[in-house]
């Protein structure tokens, strides 16, 4: 029972959808354009960098809350499983971010969810899929590439953490439901990113750029 309140808690914080709140306050709907995603991304490319600023801000904020109100809640009582049920918790704030019931279930694709998790569960993933993120964004300029091995930092990390006994007092049971729980959110954000995969494959995926400058200078070095 208290994993589906926990569901249920993510995903009505998942509901906000801050892209399209925020296109529409500005007369667009956001599914309307560029990749049809009402995410960060779409946001950044379809209207500008402060949008995308706001909008990741806007995702992050609402799963890191969905998490915390969990610890809150069940902190104390259930301390043998709080991690795990922050993790069930984050869950439903990225299947509410990727399927809100109200838009058709039309969303995002759970990225700046997934980072209020990472910032909400615990500090020592903040530093791992960070780096893992923006190492790859920088170098190749692929949101989704970096998105993905954020994922498997994210599974990996999980792994880690448990078996070192970061996660105390949990089972090893408890343990092995959250890695589960991990791979699930893992294969789940490389389903949502399936085309994204193929473009990548092909060598046809977007880049993206977070200045003209920076654009330029990527274009330059890939002349020569």
């Amino acid at each position: 029972m208290e994993r589906l309140i926990c569901v249920a808690i993510g995903y009505v914080f998942g509901l906000f959808q801050t892209a399209f709140i925020y296109g529409k306050a500005h007369g667009i709907d956001i599914r309307e354009h560029g990749s049809g995603n009402s995410g960060t991304t779409n946001a950044l490319r379809v209207l500008g960098k402060k949008a995308g600023l706001i909008v990741f801000l806007g995702d992050l904020l609402k799963c890191a809350l969905a998490v915390w109100v969990t610890k809150l809640i069940f902190g104390e009582s259930h301390p043998d499983t709080v991690y795990l049920l922050s993790l069930y918790a984050a869950a439903g704030a990225i299947l509410g971010h990727n399927f809100p019931f109200y838009m058709g279930f039309k969303g995002g694709k759970g990225i700046a969810a997934t980072a209020g998790m990472v910032v909400a569960l615990h500090p020592y993933y903040i530093p791992v899929c960070a780096t893992l993120f923006f190492v790859v964004f920088f170098v190749t300029h692929y949101v989704s590439l970096g998105s993905l091995l954020l994922y498997v930092g994210v599974v990996v990390e999980t792994i880690i953490l448990g078996q070192l006994g970061v996660f105390e007092p949990a089972s090893q049971e408890t343990l092995i439901e959250m890695y589960v729980l991990a791979f699930a959110l893992a294969a789940m954000a490389f389903w949502r990113h399936r085309e994204n995969i193929k473009r990548l494959v092909r060598g046809e995926e977007r880049k993206t750029y977070l200045t003209k400058k920076n654009k330029l200078d990527v274009e330059k070095k890939e002349e020569k």
